[in-house]
């Protein structure tokens, strides 16, 4: 059932270019330029994809799995990812699907974010991790909607029924979304739309992934991570990994099919160097998290995971931070 990965990631690549969804620029931008269009993008789709994963939970097609609550890891690992993402150019995904664009800049961030991932989980700095996990807070979860035993949500931190609060939380940002001026934007795909069929890819996204063992959705690190594992050591191919496959495979259709599609370099070649370093600072930002944008921001926010929600919070406030050492001052 791996397989079923290239295909969700097929699709998820196209949307991603198509709608040009980069939550690096998302952040960056409405600190930077006050333009809040992606940002409009990412309220929405969590406001959706929360029902969505509620009602898919509901139904019994899917088990939500909130990730481990960690202080330590989601707030020094998300402040990190958040300055890495901005020295890479891109976040999580938006550097994977710039790889199938030609962006040569994408690739040396990718590949140096894969780097980064692996050594902090499974390499030279793998004792950092283990140490980190003696901080992971996990719950048993009463309702049927949740595994047992997983990371705290907004819902056992209130004792509350995880739909009265994840309908508040949806209808806070779809009051965000859509009682607020949003700053116009020429895209291939408006940003409603591509919320929209982001939500709707998420739980099955959920569904293929848990039918292979993996009871969680949508993810970009741990994808990367399985492609070095697999090239180095000759390993099976994880969900995830074909997911990342998928991905740029899609994104290079795409950009194919809309002309878009085109080798570029940076004028500078230095700009390589920093794009290597963001790599890295994201590759270990991500894995001392716990996630990275996708796995826990587009992802983790939804099931309504407390650490997903530190960790948001601190990608964003490291993203602004290294913008305006860059950009801002």
């Amino acid at each position: 059932m791996e397989w079923t990965g290239l295909i969700i990631g097929f699709i998820f690549g196209i949307i991603l270019q198509r709608g040009r969804v980069c939550f690096n620029s998302a952040f960056r931008d409405i600190f930077l330029m006050k333009d809040n269009y992606l940002m409009k993008l990412a309220t929405f789709v969590l406001a959706l994809e929360t029902i969505f994963f509620l009602f898919f939970a509901q139904m019994g097609w899917i088990t939500l799995n909130p990730k481990p609550l960690n202080w330590l890891g989601n707030i020094l690992g998300g402040l990190i990812f958040g300055f890495g993402m901005v020295l890479a150019g891109g976040c999580a995904s938006g550097t994977t699907y710039r790889v199938g664009e030609g962006m040569t800049t994408a690739w040396f961030a990718a590949i140096f974010y894969a780097i980064g991932a692996t050594m902090t989980k499974s390499g030279a700095l793998s004792g950092w991790v283990k140490w980190l996990s003696k901080f992971n807070v996990t719950v048993e979860h009463s309702s049927p909607l949740y595994v047992e035993k997983a990371g705290p949500t907004l819902a056992t931190v209130f004792n509350v029924n995880p739909w009265v609060v994840g309908l508040i939380f949806a209808v806070i940002l779809l009051i965000y979304t859509f009682a607020t001026k949003t700053t116009p934007r020429s895209s291939k795909m408006g940003w409603k739309t591509a919320a929209l069929l982001l939500a709707i890819l998420a739980p099955f996204a959920w569904m293929a992934s848990a039918a292979t063992g993996r009871n969680y959705g949508l993810g970009i690190t741990g994808g990367w991570i399985g492609l070095i594992k697999s090239a180095t050591t000759g390993t099976k191919l994880s969900w995830e990994a074909i997911e990342i496959i998928g991905i740029i495979i899609g994104a290079l259709v795409s950009a194919l099919a809309s002309k878009e599609f085109k080798l570029r370099m940076p004028k500078n070649p230095i700009t390589y160097l920093q794009v290597m370093i963001g790599g890295l600072l994201m590759g270990f930002g991500a894995v001392t998290a716990g996630g990275c944008n996708v796995g826990h921001f587009l992802t983790g926010i939804p099931t309504l995971a407390i650490s997903s929600l530190i960790a948001g919070v601190f990608f964003i406030l490291g993203n602004w931070f290294m913008a305006w050492i860059l950009y801002g001052r």
